[in-house]
């Protein structure tokens, strides 16, 4: 991570942001990174597409092979025939693309991935494969893999292409495939998490809970306890995410998540597995306490889901009319901005009122500049080192914090 020194002026430019001198520096190429045009009639969208498809429609063959993969509580509400139908229209679709986009360009990598996981997933069965055989819940969510994949890919890839902040941030940008991983077993782990999360708020504060508040707010209308349940939430959230930048230990482990130097939707997605089940366990407690049906704690996670995701997407939109009151990606840009101002700020996912209740609102009135870590940062490169770096960092003195040390 590039610490502020006394080129910072030249680098916190706009001007040298926007150059494509920078954005060739800080974007190195990589197999799916070219500099051949990525605008329609270029084969780049059809590579892209027939990719997406590929692995979306592998995936899917994998769930009809293993469905002890998927996940528990929605397995039995999937129309089966209608994928099946979707599957073959994917599978047929990835194959068109990605021969145009084989023929359309010199980099073909695109391309050679949707083709050759189509085939793959026309050899293990295709939209004729069979569902296997007993089912053993593994506590995995492939079939979560697979539906976040489409459901990203389709709203944020076009979304960020369209309205970019930073244009020239391409979209396989520098360490995507760390936060790629982070992304595929966040996703896989969907149902490890949620028991982490919700178990030792039941097991350890039943207890605590008062019928009366229970029976009050659970018998509101959903819509009066979904807004309820965010609110209580946020709060929470607030205080854990600030513990996590104040107490060395907790930073340790959300250091990692701030080591991201440039933001998009899938950046959100490099959290540490202990840095989401510490966050998310503590913010249930509240809800389980107070007594929330699960309804409302579904809409709450639809919500979370979204506009955490949001919130770190690389688009232009300021939303001058809600800022204010709901937290957007140029509040959240703030919380990652590597200038010294923005240190600790907007600490809040879904409401700016926290931050304004406890003095650490941060809206200058224009986007950050950089993002990432202020100081001198040993956070390395890579799923499988990040995992290991706290762990291995408790041995030596702490480093990479947000510079306010």
């Amino acid at each position: 991570m590039r610490p502020l020194g006394e080129n910072n002026n030249e680098t916190n430019s706009p001007e040298n942001l926007k150059s494509s001198e920078a954005s060739s520096q800080e974007f190195p190429k990589l197999a799916l990174q070219t500099h051949e045009p990525t605008a329609f009639g270029h084969g780049w969208i059809s590579g892209l597409i027939s990719a997406v498809l590929g692995i979306a429609a592998l995936g899917t063959v994998l769930c009809f092979h293993f469905p002890g993969l998927t996940v528990a509580e929605i397995r039995s509400h999937y129309p089966v025939e209608i994928i099946r139908g979707l599957l073959h229209l994917a599978m047929v679709t990835s194959f068109f693309m990605a021969t145009l986009s084989i023929c359309l360009r010199h980099n073909k990598v695109l391309g050679l991935v949707g083709i050759c996981t189509t085939l793959a997933a026309a050899l293990l069965g295709g939209s004729t494969v069979e569902i296997g055989g007993d089912i053993q819940n593994t506590w995995l969510g492939l079939d979560w893999v697979v539906l976040d994949l489409m459901l990203y890919s389709a709203v944020y890839i076009p979304l960020e292409r369209l309205f970019a902040l930073h244009p020239e941030q391409p979209t396989f940008r520098y360490e995507w495939a760390t936060d790629l991983s982070y992304f595929f077993l966040n996703s896989l782990l969907v149902q490890i998490v949620g028991l982490l999360t919700m178990k030792p708020a039941m097991m350890l504060f039943d207890w605590a809970r008062i019928p009366a508040i229970v029976n009050s707010l659970s018998g509101l209308p959903i819509i009066i306890q979904a807004i309820l349940c965010i609110l209580t939430a946020d709060l929470t959230q607030y205080w854990v995410h600030r513990a996590f930048h104040q107490i060395p230990l907790l930073w340790r482990f959300h250091a990692i998540h701030h080591s991201t130097e440039v933001m998009d939707w899938l950046a959100g997605s490099r959290l540490h597995f202990a840095d989401a089940v510490i966050t998310r366990s503590l913010t249930y407690v509240p809800l389980f306490l107070l007594g929330f049906s699960e309804k409302a704690i579904a809409v709450y996670v639809v919500v979370v889901v979204i506009q955490a995701t949001f919130i770190h997407a690389n688009v232009r939109w300021q939303f001058p009319i809600l800022q204010r009151w709901v937290a957007t990606p140029c509040f959240h840009h703030w919380h990652h901005a590597a200038e010294r101002e923005a240190i600790d700020k907007n600490f809040a996912v879904h409401s700016p009122i926290w931050d304004w209740l406890f003095g650490t609102y941060y809206m200058p009135g224009r986007w950050p500049y950089r993002y990432g870590l202020c100081g001198p940062c040993d956070v390395p490169s890579g799923w499988l080192p990040q995992f290991l770096y706290p762990f291995l960092a408790l041995m030596k003195p702490r480093r990479g914090n947000r510079g306010n040390e």
